[in-house]
This record gives C-alpha cells, structure tokens and sequence, in this order.
C-alpha cells in the first residue's frame, strides 16, 4: 500500500456526522418502502401490462432518449460558451437559462403554450403553415427538453471550469484547430461531468409532468407519459397508480445505477 493510500486509510469522518447522514437516508428510503408495502403484488403484472400503462411507458421512455438527445445537441455547446468565454450580460444569461430549475414545471409549461400554441408568440405562425405543436407527442419532448435541460449545462459548466484550460492550451499550441481541440480535450477531460448531466436530463425528463401535462395534455398514446399515466389512475384506480410508481423507479434507479457502475461509483 502506497503513503498515499495508507494516508487516505486513517482520514475518518466526525462521528456526528453520521446522524444526519442516517436520517436523510432514512427520509428519502422510507416513502420508497411504504410504497412498495402499498404494491398489490398478485395484481402487479396485470396492472403494468395494460394497455394504457404500456402505452405510456414506451412514450416515456422514448420521449426522455429524444429530449436527451437534445440536451445533449443544444447543452454542451452552451456549457462551453459560459465556461469558457467571457461577453456582456453573462451572468444575466446564465441566470436565465438556468431559470427552469426553480421555476414551477407548470409556468414553464405555461411559457411553452404561449410561445408554440395555436395563439402563441410563434405558434400563431406556425399553424398558418400547418404546423401544431401543442398537444402532440413533438410537445412532450419540447417540455421535457425545457426542464432537463440546465440540469445538463450546470454539470458540464461545473466539469469545465473545474478541469481548467491547460491542457487544451497545449494541445492549441501544438496546432490543434479549436474544433480538434473540443472533441479529442475537452470532451474527454470532461466525460464524468457530462454522464452526470445526461443522466441528471433524461432521469428528469422521465419523471416531468407539470409542464408536460400543461403544454401537451394527456391524450393516451401520443402525450399521456408515465408520470401523467399515475396521475390519472391516481383516483380511478390506486393499486394502479402504486404499480405504475413503482415500475418508474425502477427505470430511475436502474439508470442511475447503470451510470454510476460506468463512473466506478457503484
């Protein structure tokens, strides 16, 4: 064992820390176990393969792939903008387009509707032309996009200010062209940060409903997603809604456990 390791062997933590650490576990893991109690096990295989949960399931899991997809196109060029460049307003910007974390889902549903619906800032235009956005399946992966989509350019801005410049100021210098320098530096030196990100988007785009339901509706099949799909049979049917909750946190859980496995936390 190296001085280092055996170094980093005798660290320990405050020993009090360990009873808030305890109950925030226990805050977040008891809802998830009184849930599972709640699940009407003989049931279960009937009430996730309906045909309505398995609509919405499908939905969801393709409309969080495509949302991701675009948080992915539209995030890291923005996260590298305000990492690495310096202009007027920037502060104002980066607030701005942070803004949908802490915002309610529904206003920016609400911000959605009035930009793309039929009476919309652009929407108007659009349906002259014969494009409908609100309240089809292109709407949902809009709404998800909205909300998933700071989640990814705070964790990568966060990687690229963390890993600093230096490595791509030698690569320049050796004449790397700025593109070379992005794909084969900084997007590697980067990679923690950014699978971070797109697990943090397409978790959150999995489980959006405010604006999802605000912007898209709830039509079974082309916007009725999983989380809406729960809220629905919430009052008709229960025992549906609680089997329905319980497929989508295994889905979350095991994404989150799949990128944790590939970063070596897990």
């Amino acid at each position: 064992m190296s001085s280092q390791s055996a170094f980093e062997g005798r660290v320990g933590l405050p020993r009090w820390l360990f009873v808030p650490a305890a109950v925030g576990a226990a805050f977040v893991l008891l809802p998830l176990v009184a849930m599972v109690s709640r699940v009407s096990w003989p049931q279960l295989t009937t009430l996730v393969t309906s045909e309505a949960a398995l609509d919405a399931l499908w939905l969801s899991l393709r409309t969080s792939t495509v949302s991701t997809a675009l948080c992915l196109v539209l995030g890291v060029p923005m996260a590298a903008v305000l990492a690495r460049t310096q202009f007027p307003g920037q502060g104002i910007v980066r607030s701005l387009v942070l803004l949908p974390l802490v915002i309610p889902p529904v206003v920016s549903g609400l911000a959605l509707l009035y930009t793309f619906g039929r009476r919309g800032l652009l929407g108007h235009t659009l349906d002259v032309l014969g494009i409908q956005v609100a309240f089809s399946s292109a709407a949902v992966v809009m709404a998800q996009t909205f909300v998933a989509l700071p989640f990814l350019v705070i964790s990568v801005e966060g990687a690229l200010r963390t890993a600093g410049q230096r490595y791509e100021t030698v690569a320049a210098t050796l004449g790397a062209s700025p593109g070379m320098v992005f794909r084969r530096v900084t997007l590697p030196l980067v990679g923690p940060g950014l699978l971070s990100g797109t697990v943090l988007a397409f978790a959150r785009s999995l489980g959006e409903f405010g604006a999802t339901i605000t912007f898209a509706g709830s039509m079974q099949g082309r916007t009725s997603t999983l989380p809406i799909q729960i809220y629905l049979e919430r009052v008709a049917d229960p025992d549906a809604a609680v089997a329905l909750s319980l497929v989508l946190v295994v889905v979350a859980v095991a994404v989150i456990g799949f990128a944790g496995h590939r970063r070596g936390v897990l």
